[in-house]
């Protein structure tokens, strides 16, 4: 059955749909959901895995007139679109908690698509606030940008409310992002894994110090990308050191955007975007209710659910290769041609095969054809397995070779768990792979590529540049004056 979205309503809210959308992708992204009484629970609902993002949309036009009592006005603003968002977003939370119905429509037709694991569920709650980025600008000569500065701290009843600064409680921690830094946050954080990585670091670092202040959001977005532990191999906010008060200073994200080290991330990225073109694709397809085979997309059990968890440097390093493979597959006039890798995924124990089939001359009808390519995959799938005892997850992907099928092409998505991987069903796959012996040639192939979130400057050889050879007992290059097997030749 197809599923009916709304778009949003306001045009700050098209634009939260929009990037929230691009972000954790439509088919976890929902804007305008209702409660079971008609009323609207948030602007947008975001349901992946364990995760619940809960965002609430405001825009309040006050400063728009220049008012001439500024602290009159900033009250004003902020108890209409912080202080009752912050109030409603916990409201929701409660609501979502007490287990009851959320619907996609006022009308109460169409159910919440995805199933809320309410015993393990971890909650974001995020207030979008518009409508002061000129005055907040404007406010002091020392602002880089129109951000909202924000302290979470111990009792945010009792703290003074100063114009364009706001004072939130650390023991409910929300999330405020505002017109300067909206996007930059859900266009740089833009997985749901990245995103809600960043999040689950700023609660940490709100938990862990009395006081964590900042002049925007966008500051902590590149303080977190800059500050990583190496202990535990992902990014952080703060720091682990007993210090009651960690500041981010207003600017970090405006040098850290015009950093080579920046530069070099998004060009990089730029390839990763295949993979979520593939997944919107097959999100589409399952929205409108015209994904074929028994994959249940929308309780989690899908290769889609699996290939959207990727964080964002993963799916460089996995459309890298798919890329590669597909401008890689051999030209020759064999009525049957056939190329097959091996990727490993972000997460230990999973792995992905894409598979990619040439026929010459098709004699099979469309149907036809793609059910043959279908058990091809899935054997493929098992072969990896079969080679690899240690797999525990493998998600096929295949598809006729993009090299040489043109504009009209077509998926097929395949998730293999082995939970029950019996000797009988071992024995099945063995014999079903002897024809087709993927992995079992001497023709593979195997390569190791290391993929960091900065890829590191390319080193340019001179051109024209001689070589020179240089013995063990000849003097170090580096210049230490010690022979090279006493210094560098070790």
């Amino acid at each position: 059955m197809a599923i009916s979205k709304s778009v949003g309503v306001t045009p700050t809210e098209r634009l939260l749909a929009k990037l929230c959308e691009d972000t954790f992708l439509k088919l976890w992204s929902y804007p305008n959901p209702f409660r079971d009484d008609g009323d609207e629970l948030c602007d947008l609902l975001v349901v992946f895995g364990n995760d619940v993002l809960i965002f609430f949309d405001r825009e309040n036009r006050r400063f728009d007139n220049n008012p001439q009592d500024v602290n009159l006005a900033w009250k004003r603003w902020k108890k209409t679109v912080i202080d009752k968002q912050i109030g409603t977003a916990h409201g929701a939370e409660r609501y979502i908690r007490m287990g009851r119905s959320i619907y996609l429509d006022a009308k109460k037709t169409q159910a919440f698509p995805i199933p809320i694991d309410l015993e393990n569920t971890c909650f974001h709650k995020i207030v979008v606030a518009h409508g002061v980025r000129e005055a907040c600008k404007n406010a002091s000569p020392m602002n880089v940008s129109g951000s909202l500065a924000i302290s979470y701290g111990p009792d945010s009843s009792t703290s003074p409310s100063e114009p364009f600064f706001l004072n939130l409680d650390r023991s409910k921690p929300v999330h405020v992002l505002d017109s300067e830094n909206l996007e930059i946050a859900l266009n740089e954080l833009d997985t749901i894994f990245d995103f809600t990585a960043y999040l689950d670091a700023k609660v940490e670092a709100i938990q862990r110090h009395t006081f964590l202040t900042y002049c925007g959001e966008e500051d902590v977005v590149a303080h977190y990308f800059l500050n990583f532990d190496n202990k535990k191999k992902r990014h952080m906010i703060g720091t682990f050191d007993n210090f009651d008060s960690v500041h981010i200073g207003e600017g970090e994200w405006k040098d850290f955007a015009n950093s080579e080290l920046y530069v070099r991330r998004k060009e990089a990225n730029k390839s990763s975007y295949f993979w979520d073109r593939l997944l919107q694709i097959t999100s589409n397809n399952a929205l409108k209710g015209t994904l074929e085979g028994n994959s249940e997309p929308f309780l989690g059990k899908s290769a889609l659910h699996f290939m959207a968890k990727e964080p964002r440097f993963s799916r460089r390093g996995l459309a890298d290769h798919i890329l590669k493979s597909i401008a890689d597959f051999p030209a020759t006039d064999a009525p049957i041609v056939r190329n097959v890798s091996l990727m490993p995924s972000f997460y230990s124990g999973t792995v992905y095969v894409f598979l990619q089939v040439k026929v010459q001359c098709m004699s099979q009808s469309a149907q036809e054809h793609r059910e043959v390519r279908s058990t091809m995959l899935e054997i493929a799938c098992a072969a990896a397995k079969l080679k690899f005892p240690d797999i525990e997850r493998v998600i096929g992907i295949a598809t006729d070779a993009p090299k040489f099928s043109g504009k009209s092409n077509s998926e097929d998505l395949v998730l293999m768990e082995f939970q029950d991987w019996s000797a009988e069903r071992r024995a099945h796959y063995e014999e079903a792979n002897k024809e087709l012996r993927f992995f079992a040639t001497a023709q593979m192939q195997k390569t190791k590529k290391t993929i960091t979130e900065f890829p590191k400057p390319s080193i340019r050889k001179p051109r024209n540049q001689k070589r020179v050879k240089i013995g063990r007992n000849d003097p170090c290059p580096c210049g230490s004056g010690l022979k090279l097997k006493k210094c560098c030749g070790r």
